[in-house]
């Protein structure tokens, strides 16, 4: 095993990691049997997934079949963590719960329509969009809504109107289309902002929204817009206190956002008159990523972003650390274009600290880095997932060394998504990471020490078709118990882990 990571020479402290033949004449007189029970086939049925036995097995304890496409995003509602909701191909968005009890059950080798007939009913079916429903988040801290994007452009909210809350029943609250393509949609974890969600477009833009503005009708205001990015902007990610937003682009640059101009307040903005606290594009050879960024992850502390691209680069940049009151009346919400410091009532202080740099530049796989995740303390450990089929754990908290590499993570195809299971559930300590590939196959694996027994794989769930024919799993969501997948095969499976 070769390893190509480059070091930056600081050591990092353990708390700042925080894809007819012809009939012959004598065969064409043949004569049969007029009784004999010969079987049938047309080409249409051939041609008919729902007709066609797929040989899979089937871990699943529930599944949800109401997509006829391709599911492109997943959500859990942050109160109540069994309500899903899933977008897709077909242009709509449903909300389920994966708690439904599977109505009839089918054996390991299955069809579409027996999968169909026992799937679990729908709570909620949210139409109108009129491309793929490309992404979808529920709004923090009470997933009072759900805002989907499309690449039809549109983001949509939806309104939770059930009972208590209780993510059962769902209205249209409001609609916007700004830009020709929504890639991916965030909500913000901020207390003193709630309901707020931020998307990232294809042209490049960075959009943030509030839903359910207290101060008149609207149900999607525009809180900022961001517009450095000179090509799609592929991912982006709040900072743990929701002060802060980064985001990535094809264009290989870097921006995080002062959405609310308390960077500004607090005098730790890049520039003068700017909104942003950390700008990197490739003119920085040291940063430079030829192909493009698509992979973000923020450390738990607030204090890393690390970036994925093209031929396996990441970048780990410093994030600032700084301290400001936030008015959580309406109208204290930023602007886009916010950008003079200090302001009536605002007071802090600010340590820049290494805020910007560029504090480690790694290269341990071969082809675009899909997704990263950070673990919770006290483990510090960075997950890379790779489109060449492997999975590389660096080291935090000393220099981002290579501490592990598993090679065909998910047999020699893409993998899509990494995430760690959250610290505390499970009485796991955060050493649980869980992946999911273009093989249609969900795995565990145990990310502590150096090496472990089958590179550490602790559980694997199998029920989506795989093999790169149009069957991986495109996304998940997670508790330490469950796993809801986002199936390429238009299924989202339910498994329970040991």
């Amino acid at each position: 095993m070769s390893s190509h990571t480059q070091h930056h020479d600081s050591q990092i402290p353990e708390d700042e990691y925080d894809d007819a033949a012809m009939l012959s004449r004598d065969e064409a007189a043949e004569e049969y049997s007029a009784d004999e029970d010969t079987p049938m086939y047309s080409d249409d049925a051939a041609d008919d997934p729902s007709a066609v036995p797929i040989d899979i097995q089937d871990d699943s304890i529930a599944h949800f079949a109401g997509h006829t496409a391709s599911i492109f995003a997943i959500a859990a509602h942050p109160a109540h963590p069994s309500i899903i909701a899933t977008g897709g191909g077909d242009d709509l968005a449903y909300v389920w719960d994966s708690a439904a009890p599977r109505t009839s059950s089918h054996a390991p080798s299955a069809t579409a329509a027996d999968r169909s007939a026992s799937s679990v009913a729908p709570l909620a079916q949210l139409p109108d969009h009129a491309d793929s429903v490309s992404a979808l988040a529920f709004t923090l801290p009470r997933g009072r809504f759900l805002c989907t994007g499309g690449l039809d452009g549109q983001v949509r909210a939806w309104r939770d109107t059930s009972a208590e809350g209780s993510g059962r029943a769902w209205a249209l609250a409001g609609a916007a289309r700004e830009v020709d393509e929504v890639n991916w949609v965030a909500a913000c974890p901020a207390a003193a902002h709630p309901d707020v969600v931020a998307l990232g477009a294809a042209d490049g833009s960075v959009w943030v929204y509030a839903l359910g503005v207290v101060d008149g009708d609207a149900a999607l205001a525009v809180v900022a817009v961001f517009a450095l990015h000179t090509a799609a902007c592929t991912a982006g990610a709040w900072t743990p206190d929701g002060r802060l937003l980064a985001t990535v682009a094809e264009d290989a640059s870097l921006y995080v956002w002062d959405v609310w101009g308390e960077a500004a307040a607090a005098g730790v903005l890049a520039s003068p008159g700017g909104n942003y606290t950390v700008g990197l594009t490739a003119e920085d050879e040291r940063f430079r990523v030829d192909g493009g960024l698509y992979s973000i992850a923020i450390s738990p502390s607030g204090g890393l972003c690390a970036v994925g691209g093209a031929d396996g680069m990441i970048r780990i940049v410093g994030l600032p650390r700084f301290a400001s009151e936030t008015s959580a009346l309406p109208g204290s919400r930023g602007t886009g274009t916010r950008g003079k410091a200090g302001g009536k009532g605002a007071s802090g202080s600010a340590s820049a600290g290494q805020a910007g740099q560029i504090l480690a530049s790694l290269q341990a796989q071969s082809d675009s880095v899909e997704s990263l995740a950070f673990s919770d303390p006290p483990l510090t450990v960075l997950a890379a997932a790779s489109v060449d089929g492997s999975i590389v754990l660096f080291d935090a908290a000393h220099n981002f060394a290579v501490k592990r590499k598993i090679e065909n993570a998910h047999e020699e195809e893409a993998i899509i998504k990494v995430e760690f299971v959250k610290a505390g559930q499970g009485g796991t300590d955060g050493w649980l990471l869980t992946s999911c590939g273009n093989d249609g196959v969900v795995r565990r694996w145990d990310c502590r020490g150096t090496t472990a027994a089958d590179n550490g794989l602790v559980e694997e769930w199998r029920g989506h078709q795989g093999g790169g024919e149009g069957g991986g799993v495109l996304g998940f969501v997670q508790s330490h118990d469950r796993i809801v997948t986002a199936g390429d095969d238009g299924i989202a499976l339910v498994f329970q882990t040991s």
